[in-house]
């Protein structure tokens, strides 16, 4: 065992952060190329007359079992580690009403089989380990309270040796007399974690400036919690802003209490349930604590490495134990939300630094991952909405939203608001009224679950929409383009989207497929042909914003003098092909994709951002103040969640590569091109940067000789110009920008931070011969743009056609199509996964996942896929299923995220298309074969 060094087999990238030598090495990077590399990546391989890669980078280990997962690593893989793996498992409480009183392990005891090592609460509070902030408290539930929630560990036991592990948990799975309870306390009670309120009244026309909104004046906040429930300010048209908000939202009440004639005034409560992530790998950690060298070295599945290095410091910066060096290793995985901010890297680092120099692995089981992962959020929902009834036009709507949190508050608060917010779909509403609340309770803590609020919410709008149209006898693609939102119109915060809304091209799309044109006809057809039969065919669409209000990236492109082009992200590959998107995305700029990529990068020493406060709370004088670092930003970089890395992701690689562009490869063009007697080829032509052309790989301009990027990276690296650039990038909804010395000329960017290699040893500031520049001037948008809450948005409408058997109820999809808009894609293939995925996901929520929230559901340790119904390929008419994208008004239109989305108007469109079959509208999730056989009884 040796110490590691920094060569290719050692770590890829060093720096420190609060005191403490950070050291991080993706598996897969250049850090273990020997071990993982081979089983892994393979180079894009481009088809440059489609824009796409033949498979993506990590295709082929997909298809053949060979990618590397952390789930997949033990100490013996780890070249500098000890070798003997060490392994570990949880006891969690399986009841939330009565005090936790111990644990009882006789029965390892009696069999020989005793943990080498138990770690309780008291072990943590004498050692002063706790928590990092964001996950709340008792990391280990002391003896004497009540578990806040179902599942809430209370010991670690460690095993030196696998065999009798094995034995030990096959021993202790499923015994009720595991766990000691005492007196019966009932479920604690505890005030929500969080509630909002967004209160908007437009002016006369949807385009006219908003009497009140969020974004104009404030969004509400309650002033305190009485009874669990919040207390808003008092109603005062003239009071402080909240007054005035609770003012406009009691007008809208009263609207709604006592309607004109005109209105038509529907009000219904829909309910949707609690479901898994159900990510394929389940939660893992494989963690070793040195103490000799105080070294703590963690192989962790993240969507979010660089927050969860600082969450690793802050926890053990406040511990007894000393860490000098933290080496990360993020790898590969699957994610959803479920290992966004998730607990299971923590319980990995307790397990290490009491497991005795030894390495120390935790990896859930089926069973285990039921019992402990982050769940959807159940929401109960509120909804009454007045519709004009000879216009069918919507006049507003009040929505009160309730998102269950379970019994950690990791996102419910923001979960809560983001459904709220995104309740409006695709439609201009004029007036609104919107509370969302987050309550805690004993179920399973839920978390960023895809979809991240909106699926409860928005398909809740689209079984509404339905609803109203069928009570005013209107068409249901009518009534929703009666109400479209278009371009310049404000949301319910009162913002105006970025770029077009293209929900109206979309929606005409839908009224003249087939399916929707032909539906009384196929219906009756069908029911003929198929007795005992019901026929339905609903539709339904949704636009969903993409990122978070914060989003930030670092990326560097770089290219060697022979042509070879590198990039590396602070993103990171969660399983959707970010990692192949990203290679891709240089070819815009540099002819070609990058053929080396390394993702989840966190340490960038060749760009030292620094970040304080928090973006979405702090104060403009904070901002201005704080800004006038010139390596400041309001963050550093974001897990991958949100949808963000076609659209933020992609955003940071261009820049980089347009800088590089043009900088380093179009000068080195002009040269080769001006090279001979009077000017060479040049001279006799004007040639401009905009004329610029990669063709083939090739670049050409107004006429020139066509080069290959070889011979132009050779050229560059020649006359030092520009060879490779690091930039960051910040975004609430809407880019930072920022002035930079380039060449002499000052040019304003949207990026916040730059820093250049130059060819010849030019420039060497880095150990890498990066040379940062330093802005100029720095332009953040206002901290106010953060009660816009979203800009961006994508747009998708499905349409479904399903039969149901009068005798089972049982539901089965015949064929679905859906529509969508995503700018310029960046691979169609990647694309096209993504919808298949999302849309099967959509189908299991409407249809079949389901999970109790309490003492019977997975809580309890006893949930697997036996009782969890998946969608499988029979289930999501795998064959018949087909999509569309809208084209992209121009080649220069950005990606936009669609990877949340594609779930959501499937449900709608379901639950829809089952009231079109039955006549019966539903208003809970999931809708099972016995729901619609009660109704057809």
């Amino acid at each position: 065992m040796g110490k590691p060094g920094l060569s290719r087999r050692g770590f890829l990238k060093t720096g420190v952060l609060a005191g403490v030598s950070v050291f991080v090495a993706p598996l897969g990077s250049r850090a273990f190329a020997a071990l993982f590399e081979e089983k892994i990546l393979t180079p894009v391989q481009w088809d440059a007359k489609n824009g796409d890669a033949k498979f993506r980078i990590d295709g082929i280990a997909k298809v053949t079992g060979a990618k590397v997962f952390a789930r997949d690593i033990r100490a013996s893989d780890m070249p500098h580690w000890p070798q003997k793996q060490s392994h570990a498992l949880i006891l969690r409480a399986t009841l939330a009403d009565r005090i936790y009183a111990g644990f009882d392990l006789s029965a390892l005891e009696a069999a020989g089989l005793a943990p080498d090592r138990v770690i309780t609460s008291d072990d943590l509070a004498r050692d002063q380990l706790a928590f990092p902030a964001f996950y709340g408290d008792d990391m280990l539930l002391p003896a004497g309270k009540t578990p806040a929630y179902l599942g809430q560990a209370v010991a670690i036991l460690i095993y030196y040796d696998f065999a009798r592990f094995r034995f030990a948990k096959d021993k202790l799975q499923f015994r009720e007399d595991l766990i000691r309870y005492g007196a019966i306390t009932g479920p604690l009670e505890r005030d929500p974690y969080a509630a909002f309120r967004f209160v908007r009244v437009g002016g006369k026309t949807p385009f006219d400036d908003d009497t009140f909104s969020s974004l104009k004046n404030a969004p509400l906040f309650p002033h305190m919690m009485k009874k669990r429930a919040p207390v808003w300010a008092d109603a005062n048209e003239h009071g402080k802003l909240d007054e005035q908000g609770a003012f406009h939202a009691q007008q809208i009440a009263l609207a709604l209490d006592k309607p004109s004639e005109d209105w038509l005034v529907v009000e219904r409560a829909y309910r949707t349930q609690s479901s898994d992530t159900a990510a394929l790998e389940p939660d893992n950690a494989n963690c070793w604590y040195d103490a000799a060298t105080q070294s703590l070295h963690m192989v962790i599945p993240t969507q979010g490495p660089t927050e969860l290095m600082q969450s690793v410091i802050e926890m053990m910066a406040k511990s007894r134990f000393a860490v000098k060096k933290l080496f990360l290793h993020p790898c590969y995985t699957v994610g959803y939300g479920s290992k966004d901010h998730y607990s299971m890297p923590f319980h990995g680092l307790v397990a290490a630094i009491y497991g005795g120099g030894r390495p120390v692995r935790i990896a859930n089981d089926r069973f285990e991952q039921f019992q402990s992962s982050l769940k959807r959020h159940a929401f109960d929902m509120r909804y009454r909405m007045a519709v004009e009834r000879k216009t069918g036009l919507i006049q507003a709507f009040k929505g009160d939203f309730e998102a269950n949190g379970g019994g950690r508050c990791n996102f419910s608060p923001s979960v809560a608001m983001v459904g709220a917010t995104a309740a409006q779909s695709i439609y201009y509403i004029p007036q609104s009224d919107l509370t969302a609340l987050a309550t805690a309770s004993r179920a399973v803590d839920a978390g960023s679950a895809r979809g991240y609020g909106t699926l409860q919410s928005m398909a809740a709008t689209e079984m509404m929409m339905d609803d109203i149209a069928q009570q005013l006898d209107i068409d249901p693609i009518e009534l929703r383009l009666r109400n479209v939102f278009r371009t310049g119109m404000k949301n319910t915060q009162g913002a105006i989207p970025a770029g077009v809304m293209r929900a109206e091209e979309v929606l005409r799309k839908a009224q003249a497929h087939p399916l929707w044109k032909e539906r009384a006809k196929r219906k009756a057809a069908y029911e003929a042909a198929h007795p005992g039969k019901r026929h339905g065919i609903g539709f339904a669409c949704t636009q969903k914003d993409f990122g978070t209000g914060a989003e930030s990236a670092f990326a560097k492109v770089e290219f060697t003098a022979d042509g070879r082009i590198a990039l590396s992200h602070s993103g990171t590959e969660i399983g959707t092909g970010s990692s192949t998107s990203q290679a891709l995305a240089v070819a815009k700029w540099l002819g070609k994709p990058a053929a080396e990529v390394h993702m989840s990068i966190t340490d960038w020493a060749d760009l030292p951002v620094v970040s304080s406060g928090d973006p979405y709370v702090m104060s403009q004088a904070e901002q201005d103040r704080l800004s006038a670092n010139p390596r400041w930003s309001p963050a550093l970089a974001s897990p991958a969640s949100a949808t963000n890395s076609a659209y933020y992701y992609t955003h940071a690689t261009r820049e980089a590569a347009r800088v590089v562009f043009r900088q380093g490869l179009w000068p080195a063009a002009m040269a080769i091109w001006g090279q001979g007697i009077g000017g060479g080829q040049a001279a006799s032509f004007v040639v401009r940067i905009e004329d610029a052309r990669w063709v083939d790989g090739k670049l050409s301009a107004n006429g020139m000789e066509a080069l290959p990027f070889a011979q132009l990276a050779k050229k560059a690296h020649e006359l030092g110009l520009v060879t490779g650039a690091t930039v960051h990038t910040f975004n609430r909804w809407q880019w930072s920008e920022a002035q930079f010395d380039l060449g002499g000329n000052v040019e304003r960017l949207p990026i916040d931070g730059l820093s250049l290699r130059h060819g010849a040893g030019k420039g060497k500031n880095t150990p890498n011969g990066y040379t940062v520049l330093d802005r100029k001037k720095v332009f953040i948008a206002p901290v106010q743009r953060n009660n816009a809450a979203v800009t961006y948005y994508s747009a998708l409408g499905t349409l479904v056609e399903l039969a149901i058997d009068e005798a089972s109820g049982k539901v089965a999809l015949l064929s679905h199509h859906s529509i969508f808009e995503c700018g310029n894609q960046i691979s169609p293939a990647l694309v096209s996964g993504q919808v298949q995925g999302g849309i099967a996901m959509g189908i299991g929520h409407a249809l079949h996942e389901y999970l109790p929230l309490y003492e019977d559901g997975p809580g309890n340790g006893t949930w697997n896929f036996n009782r969890y119904h998946l969608p499988l390929a029979a289930d999501v008419a795998v064959w018949t299923q087909t999509s569309e994208a809208l084209p992209p008004l121009t080649e220069t239109d950005p990606p936009k995220g669609i990877a949340e989305v594609v779930m959501i108007p499937v449900v709608g469109a379901i639950v829809n298309a089952i009231a079109h079959a039955i006549g019966h509208r539903f208003t809970d999730l999931p809708v099972t074969p016995q729901n619609i056989q009660e109704v057809l009884a």
